[in-house]
């Protein structure tokens, strides 16, 4: 039984002239989406004010080297590490050339002191790059560099069963593959082709690796940057493709078990989500600590044929995040942790569900009108939908909110002023008395 309403109303739908995949979205800057399709076309999605009012725009963006007959694999875009500037993007295609399809990775960066994250301007910047294999996700994520410092890196998947790392020469302006190896040591000798990848740091300059693969397995990793060097890792066989894995912090707060009645909260816990394409998804708990040994099941994750994507978020502003499940049945699902008496235990609970009218590919949740009250924008094999937050139950949730610390203010604020009271009180004596006290006779 569902528990919960669904808490969005669409507001726009963008339908595009060809169907995309699951690699086909992606996030540009802070309030921008580029979605890319299979006929060679890329689109750029954004709300801008037009006749006084904020509406949603979506735009061809005409990148170079993408020949017409191209077919797009996968799309990621990132904002450059501190202290460097700057919007990177990256386009995975196929070009047809009658006898042979041949696979290029174009890579389109702006180095032109105030373009650097100018749209138009980057895509037409581009470093093409001819692959010898298949591409499949294009990922990216932050590495610790050999100085101290930090920078975000390419990761390629493909169907010769490695992973591919292209890394930024400043000094020649342009990215270079580099031995996958030097960074990720956990990505080599790779059991299948791996169709998603997903990173995570941690405390004490470690970082979890996931990654899920065509012939079912799933391996984790915890690594420690410095080296770098595998700490421990482990593996997992499904029986079918993985089509995504996803790590996540998780805490839950527990009953009250002091006098005072105030709720302890857990330690926060990492946490892997893994979707197949037959079998129900499944969260491993805590593998910092336990590996792939504590698994939970998301029931009737199963019932509306493969998922093909996955986001964890706090939907309802509770502090506590939820599972969002996309599905090719055209189902959105949406999980939420209940937990148990014991840490260990407790299970995922199906709150709401809703439907579309295509495949669910790709989802992502991001601020894209700027008012600080993100959107959900839902990539189908149709188009793109965008969901918002309800503004007047939203307003209505910051209204309790503030009143509720209003009321702890002033309850906070009781107990000092009978302390001033108290303390007032007990002075006002002892002055009495050194005013009355005998002046001594000279």
């Amino acid at each position: 039984m569902l528990r919960e309403t669904y808490p969005f109303a669409e507001d726009s739908f963008s339908r595009f002239p060809s169907q995309s995949n699951i690699y086909g979205l992606c996030q540009a800057g802070e309030q921008e989406l580029l979605a890319a399709t299979l006929k060679g076309k890329v689109v750029c999605f954004r709300y801008q004010e037009l006749q006084h009012k904020i509406r949603p725009v979506a735009k061809e963006v005409q990148f170079t080297y993408i020949p017409v007959d191209a077919e797009i694999v996968s799309i990621d875009a990132f904002n450059k590490s501190p202290p460097k500037s700057g919007l990177v993007v990256g386009i995975t295609f196929v070009k047809d050339s009658g006898d042979k399809a041949t696979p290029f990775l174009n890579i389109y960066c702006d180095y032109e002191p105030g373009s650097e994250f100018n749209l138009e301007s980057i895509a037409q910047s581009c470093l093409n790059l001819e692959l010898q294999f298949t591409p499949f996700h294009l990922y990216h994520t932050e590495v610790q560099c050999d100085e101290g410092g930090r920078e975000t890196v390419f990761l390629l998947s493909g169907h010769d069963q490695r992973i591919h790392l292209y890394k930024e020469n400043a000094s020649l302006h342009q990215f270079e593959e580099q031995p996958v190896e030097r960074l990720f040591p956990e990505l080599q000798q790779l059991p299948s082709n791996v169709l998603w990848l997903d990173m995570l740091s941690i405390a004490g300059g470690r970082r979890l690796s996931a990654f899920g693969c065509q012939n079912g397995c799933v391996g984790l990793a915890l690594v420690n940057q410095t080296g770098p060097e595998v700490l421990q890792s482990w593996r997992f066989q499904f029986d079918s493709p993985i089509s995504s894995v996803l790590l996540f912090p998780l805490s839950c707060q527990t009953e009250p078990d002091q006098p005072s009645g105030e709720r302890s909260v857990e330690m926060e816990s990492y946490n892997l989500l893994v979707t197949s394409t037959i079998e129900m998804a499944v969260v491993y708990r805590d593998v910092e600590e336990r590996g792939l040994s504590h698994s939970v099941c998301l029931s009737e994750s199963d019932q509306w044929d493969a998922v093909l994507c996955a986001l964890v978020i706090d939907l309802d502003f509770d502090g506590q995040k939820e599972v969002l499940l996309g599905t090719y049945g055209q189902e959105l699902l949406c999980y939420k942790f209940q937990p148990a008496e014991r840490r260990s235990d407790g299970q995922f609970q199906l709150q709401w569900r809703r439907s579309f009218k295509s495949p669910l590919l790709s989802i992502i949740y991001l601020d894209l009108t700027g008012d600080g009250l993100r959107e959900l924008a839902v990539l189908t094999l149709k188009g793109l939908h965008i969901l918002q937050h309800s503004l007047t139950s939203t307003a209505d949730l910051v209204l309790k909110r503030l009143a509720l610390r209003v009321s702890a203010l002033t309850a906070g604020s009781e107990p000092e002023s009978a302390k001033d009271q108290d303390a007032e009180e007990k002075d006002a004596p002892s002055e009495k008395e050194e005013c009355a006290a005998p002046t001594p006779s000279s």
